[in-house]
């Protein structure tokens, strides 16, 4: 949520920057909602201070034995005045905060405007495509005719965008979790959290998921509960209400959960394979920042995504997305994506973000640089270490041999049981 006091103080600048995102956000409704309650303000700061002077003034009478009932009569009715204008200013708050949760937050001065892919800019790249000797295969086929994977089966169970993993497959998945998560905490420093998959509303709101994007989540029938479409809900709403001390920051988490997105809006984009599911796998990172030094976490959050896929020896990019293709809490986002041979083209793997005090506000996370400072929003970014589906998928395409076998990545056989081909048992 933007900061109400900046967006009145540099209404201009607020609208030249959220107009870069591609879509047209009037700030009419909340200048004019502001000044009506700014009126109605000091009004009411008027009128107790009225009171105010009155109830000194009957104190004054009482102990001099003078009748001061018409004047009590009078600020009789001066509170009730009063108490109807706090009707109105809580009114005023709940309209003014309702319109700053579905305003998306202002992209840094750093993203190159654009309105679509296109727009963005490569900062990197690493590695190179395979040499295939042969036509390559979608990730699909060549899991389904390895027994890896069940497309058909999942359908059944549940229906369309769900898959079934078996022996191998079921394995691979399982090992890049475990391997993502060794590399992030062991090497990179972050702390493993394995939070709730499941949050309420107020969590989701403090993400900037509700209550804009409610058609994108699963909602559990008679519960104030949603299943998680990232782990980033549950860690960021870890510090809601809190006030830490500046000295833990920056505090950086890695969770792996199940995520579950309705994908609402997608329908006949990547609807085969494990690209785009109503449930995957993720590992999730999140860090909390003091503002000075948010942007070289985001820098150490990207590198951290982009270890993963060097010791998977995946070639890939990364790119800053321009201002139109970034998320809605994110005021600077690198993506990274990975070669993929069956599209001779790239495919986002990742999403590193740093969202400044957008999510801090929504949730109220502070922090003080020193035990009688002033409390301050923290800076939360958030970012993907992998996406554990896609990045079978890259491996099944990449690694992927004439005979329809599949290599094991050198750095993921440890964790397969030193299994370095996957093969049609």
């Amino acid at each position: 949520m933007l900061d109400p006091k900046f967006v009145l103080e540099n209404l201009e600048a607020v609208e030249t920057r959220l107009a870069s995102r591609g879509q047209r956000i009037s700030l009419e409704d909340f200048v004019r909602l502001s000044r009506e309650k700014k009126d109605v303000l000091k009004r009411t700061e008027d009128l107790r201070a009225v009171k105010n002077r009155a109830s000194e003034e009957v104190s004054r009478l009482k102990r001099e034995g003078k009748e001061a009932s018409a004047i009590i009569a009078e600020m009789r009715k001066v509170g009730e005045e009063i108490a109807a204008l706090e009707e109105r200013l809580k009114a005023f708050d709940a309209e003014l905060k309702a319109i700053l949760l579905g305003i998306p937050n202002i992209p840094h001065e750093s993203v190159p405007a654009g309105t679509r892919a296109a727009d963005n800019k490569e900062v990197r790249r690493c590695g190179s495509p395979p040499e295939l000797a042969f036509e390559p295969q979608a990730h699909w086929d060549v899991g389904e005719k390895l027994g890896l994977l069940d497309f058909e089966r999942a359908a059944k169970i549940a229906g369309s965008r769900f898959a079934v993993y078996f022996g191998a497959g079921a394995r691979l998945e399982r090992a890049l979790i475990s391997f993502m998560i060794d590399i992030h905490t062991r090497e990179r420093g972050f702390t493993e959290v394995l939070p709730p998959f499941i949050a309420n509303a107020e969590s989701l709101t403090g993400t900037g998921n509700l209550p804009k994007f409610k058609a994108d989540l699963f909602k559990l029938e008679g519960f104030d509960w949603y299943l998680i479409p990232t782990a980033e809900v549950p860690l960021t709403n870890l510090y809601r209400n809190e006030i830490l001390e500046g000295a833990v920051l920056p505090t950086r988490f890695v969770a792996y959960t199940p995520c579950f997105r309705s994908e609402a809006g997608s329908y006949g984009k990547d609807v085969r394979g494990l690209i785009r599911q109503h449930q995957f796998n993720k590992v999730e990172m999140m860090i909390f920042s003091r503002p000075e030094t948010s942007f070289e976490e985001l820098e150490f959050m990207t590198a951290s995504a982009e270890e993963v896929l060097k010791r998977l020896g995946l070639h890939h990019r990364v790119v800053l997305l321009c201002t139109g293709d970034m998320g809605f809490a994110s005021a600077k986002t690198y993506d990274l994506e990975v070669w993929m041979p069956s599209r001779g083209g790239f495919m986002e793997i990742s999403s590193c973000s740093n969202c400044l005090d957008f999510q801090a506000r929504r949730s109220n996370i502070r922090f003080k640089r020193e035990a009688k400072g002033k409390p301050e929003f923290a800076h939360t970014l958030n970012g993907s270490g992998l996406a554990v589906g896609r990045t079978v998928s890259a491996i099944l395409e990449n690694y992927q041999q004439a005979d329809g076998s599949v290599v094991v990545p050198e750095a993921l056989r440890p964790y397969m049981n030193g299994l370095e081909r996957i093969a049609r048992a």
